[in-house]
């Protein structure tokens, strides 16, 4: 996987503690290893720019800890079986997944829009399009006073 866009200045801190945290999830997924040695690796990596420490390490943890409850909320808005996704792609939505249920302070729109950013980066020509998809239907299951607000 790569790292496109490592080091912009203007990229804000939670948006950097997003992406590194979409790579741990990313690592975690196809190398089994433990959150916690993930995030620590993350926070002794002195090149990585600034980011916000504390929100990375609850989306990490967070996403890792609670994706089996995690994925059976994203599978029914699936077009395919959870197995058969990219890891890119998996690790994006249960991200944005995470965040929509457990982080009701950032508006609905702004963690569709930082997923969507994120499988640009990292995903596929198309990957962004389906989380999009995805993460839209699930923010009106589980947000839907603030989609039906919109």
């Amino acid at each position: 996987m790569s790292d496109a866009k490592h080091s912009n200045p203007a990229k804000s801190m939670r948006h950097r503690a997003r992406e590194l945290a979409m790579q741990g999830v990313y690592e975690w997924r196809l190398s089994g290893k433990n959150a916690k040695l993930i995030e620590n690796g993350t926070r002794d990596e002195k090149s990585l720019g600034r980011y916000d420490t504390e929100f990375f390490g609850q989306l990490l943890n967070g996403a890792i800890a609670h994706h089996e409850a995690l994925s059976a909320q994203i599978a029914p808005h699936l077009d395919r079986k959870l197995d058969e996704l990219s890891p890119v792609e998996y690790s994006v939505l249960l991200l944005g997944a995470y965040e929509l249920i457990h982080h009701p302070e950032v508006p609905y729109r702004v963690v569709i829009n930082e997923a969507v950013e994120l499988a640009k980066t990292f995903g596929g020509s198309d990957g962004h399009k389906f989380v999009n998809g995805v993460l839209d239907k699930l923010a009106a299951e589980v947000r839907a006073t603030e989609v039906a607000a919109k």
